[in-house]
């Protein structure tokens, strides 16, 4: 594969035969975040099979005093899967994965991409790029855990924006040509998943020849080929690290060294299967007039409407012809549209509102759940803000135009439809 593109197959490694895939596969790590017995119920499910269980540290236990223990441990699993021939490893190939949650599938291929090419940083044009904001102090407790693991388990899914489904899509048209490496329940209503391996020089070379085109329609002075879904803070700790060992190597070793890479899952952005749902805000005893003279700071024109419901503005939300957003307080909710607004998505354009109210001493959280939202909203001295979706469409050109999103614009999927540990990869 040309180096440019920043993807490279990797060396993948899953379960050997004979284990248990149900128990070995658990979902994202910052997933449950606040509920220590969801994950109680995965190590009572799990038992002493083999399990990344084993092999993460869920983030509801981060503030818990034997974090270093945690950790020691899982360096220790990993040497001892390792040692005891847990894995089977794919050399030089890609994953092609399916994951069916209900009544809907999405596609993904798992790859290795170029630390080297990704940036964080605010008005980066790095090929690979963060869609929301990174906060810095997320990445040291991250890296105190990959900095001496032999094995990366990602559950990291980037976003490729392939209108014409020439990558992924194209190669799971050839599916019954591929070798299926596995295929599995996945616990706690996580559905299934199952995946082919792609290692032969025509399949690797026509996904090359994608890439390329893709590549070739960019802007050379605004490149961006991959954007961050979710995992975004996972991939910089990645990023971190490959930054402090690359400076005892020289140019020769920085090469092919297997920490300069970081395996992910590439979706589609075009996929139907792949679901965007907003995140809404709600704001804490902030006067409603306050919040007014704010927003009017930002738009050339605020046009307000009135409406019954949050369900009227669910509705007026889904014309994303103009910009807006709703917002409820104790007696009344209400549309809102703006003229010429200060960012290209309304998350952008509130979080300008929201700064400037937090530097005044005002609180805001960020809900999951519109009903979430209308509830501690309608609550008197609150004010809930109702977000569209973000439209795929323009979910690219909105990065490179704007730059990262502001944090907490969008998730893909609920908690139990995000990426399961499944596949490893070794970076020592």
């Amino acid at each position: 594969m040309d180096r440019k593109l920043g993807i490279i197959p990797a060396d993948i490694k899953i379960p050997a035969d004979g284990i248990n895939l149900e128990k070995w596969a658990v979902v994202a790590c910052d997933q449950f975040t606040s509920e220590k017995d969801y994950w109680e119920s995965v190590s009572d499910f799990v038992g002493k099979a083999p399990s990344t269980l084993k092999l993460i540290f869920p983030e509801c236990y981060l503030n818990d005093d034997d974090g270093d223990k945690r950790i020691a441990d899982i360096n220790k699993t990993m040497k001892e899967y390792v040692d005891n021939n847990i894995f089977k490893t794919y050399k030089n190939c890609f994953f092609l994965v399916k994951r069916t949650c209900g009544s809907a599938s999405r596609l993904g291929l798992m790859a290795a991409l170029d630390l080297d090419q990704y940036s964080w940083e605010k008005g980066s044009h790095s090929l690979i790029r963060a869609t929301e904001g990174t906060i810095l102090s997320r990445i040291p407790p991250r890296k105190k855990i990959r900095i001496d693991a032999p094995l990366e388990l990602p559950h990291i899914m980037v976003l490729i924006s392939d209108e014409k489904k020439s990558v992924i899509e194209a190669t799971y048209a050839k599916r019954e040509k591929l070798e299926k490496v596995y295929e599995t329940p996945l616990m706690k209503n996580g559905g299934k998943v199952e995946a082919w391996v792609v290692n032969s020089a025509s399949d690797i070379k026509d996904i090359e020849n994608a890439f390329e085109k893709l590549y070739a329609n960019l802007d050379p002075k605004n490149p961006l080929l991959f954007a961050m879904g979710d995992g975004n803070h996972s991939f910089a700790t990645a990023k971190s690290c490959w930054e402090d060992i690359k400076k005892g190597l020289s140019a020769e070793e920085r090469e092919n060294h297997p920490a300069r890479y970081c395996l992910v899952e590439l979706e589609n952005i075009f996929d139907p299967g792949l679901v965007f749902e907003p995140i809404h805000r709600v704001l804490f005893n902030v006067p409603e007039e306050v919040f007014l003279d704010e927003i009017k700071k930002y738009a050339k024109a605020v046009k307000f409407e009135e409406v019954k419901c949050r369900n009227c503005i669910a509705d007026r939300l889904k014309d994303q012809s103009t910009q807006g957003f709703g917002y409820c307080t104790a007696d009344k909710h209400v549309y809102v549209r703006l003229t010429e607004p200060a960012a290209n998505i309304a998350a952008g354009t509130l979080q300008k509102v929201i700064d400037d109210l937090l530097e005044k001493g005002y609180e805001v959280d960020y809900i999951h759940g519109a009903d979430v939202t209308d509830k501690l909203g309608s609550e008197k001295g609150n004010i809930g803000l109702f977000l569209p979706a973000i439209d795929k469409g323009t979910f690219f050109e909105t990065i490179i135009k704007d730059g990262a999103l502001p944090r907490k614009t969008f998730s893909m999927g609920e908690a139990n439809e995000k990426r399961y540990y499944m596949e490893a990869r070794a970076i020592r």
